[in-house]
């Protein structure tokens, strides 16, 4: 046997997240609709911050580019996983399964960038905001979207090292619905105890060292806004409140399944099903309902459209 790439496995069978017909229904309806709203949601945001000039700022960029990862979060295993569910034989071919993975790992390393880079960006503005515009300039902005690209596509070539050379010889099935790097290393005819700890303690020690110093900066600003309390604090906490629900709903769900000393947990897949199409979901639902400038934003875009269509 001489890798991964000449392995005999040419593709790996999904168990999927239940056997029950009833349920594959409820899901299949459940994950369809969040997904279809996933995306328009997603979509409004970017689309309003790009051609909305009242949007023009750090704030807004940074969350547009939130957005348009989340776009890339809920299509890289909702629809085949939608899909999957009207079929019994649930397969993925080697070549899509690595693919998976690794576009799986780029939109969480990036997403944990842009979360801290939003924090950043709050940070400056309740703390410094005599100095907000010049340091969270635009270059600085794209330094930060650049970062987070970078370093996702770095962490993400990183864990497909651990797996690009493993022989897989048989079984082929796989417990979940997509390709999830701990459970295909158990696949390999090898020993790959090592590789699952240092995959582990990779993923793991990123995301909680990630979270960490997301919950320790809104600590500190919620502790700025406290002592600095004025009119203005409401809506600041309001923002901030937004920010902390969008992190807790991300990280939740991986510290969970990178931490949990059960690795055969059926739990992992469920919530794999929320970071899958939830979250995605309710990022544009916090930051659009809770924000007066984004929702006057979408009122102005299409307010032609249906004027257009009124007359039409």
């Amino acid at each position: 046997m001489d890798g991964g790439n000449h392995s005999a496995v040419s593709e790996f069978v999904f168990l999927g997240l239940t056997h029950s017909w009833e349920i594959q229904l409820l899901l299949l309806v459940f994950s369809s609709v969040l997904y279809v709203a996933s995306v328009t949601g997603n979509t409004l945001i970017v689309f309003s911050v790009t051609f909305d000039p009242h949007l023009h700022s750090p704030m807004y960029f940074l969350l547009a580019s939130l957005s348009f990862i989340d776009l890339g979060a809920c299509s890289v295993t909702s629809p085949k996983m939608i899909c999957d569910l009207f079929r019994k034989h649930k397969v993925i071919s080697f070549g899509g399964c690595v693919t998976q993975i690794f576009f799986i790992h780029v939109i969480g390393g990036e997403e944990m960038v842009l979360l801290m880079a939003m924090a950043f960006d709050r940070y400056v503005a309740i703390c410094k905001p005599l100095h907000y515009l010049t340091i969270m300039s635009s270059q600085v902005c794209i330094l930060f979207l650049a970062a987070a690209w970078g370093l996702g596509i770095i962490h993400s070539l990183f864990q497909l090292a651990f797996l690009i050379n493993l022989p897989f010889c048989g079984p082929n099935v796989l417990d979940s619905f997509y390709c999830d790097l701990p459970r295909l290393l158990r696949l390999a005819c090898a020993d790959t105890y090592k590789l699952q700890f240092m995959v582990t303690v990779n993923s793991g020690f990123i995301s909680v060292g990630s979270f960490l110093v997301l919950l320790i900066s809104y600590v500190f600003i919620l502790f700025t806004v406290w002592k600095h309390a004025s009119g203005g604090s409401s809506k600041v906490l309001s923002t901030l409140s937004a920010h902390i629900t969008v992190v807790i709903l991300f990280f939740g769900p991986t510290l969970f399944v990178y931490t949990w000393p059960h690795q055969n947990s059926q739990m992992d897949k469920f919530l794999a099903l929320s970071d899958a199409v939830l979250t995605p979901f309710l990022n544009p639902v916090i930051y659009t309902f809770r924000n007066k400038e984004m929702k006057a934003a979408i009122r102005r875009i299409f307010k032609p459209l249906v004027m257009f269509l009124k007359i039409s």
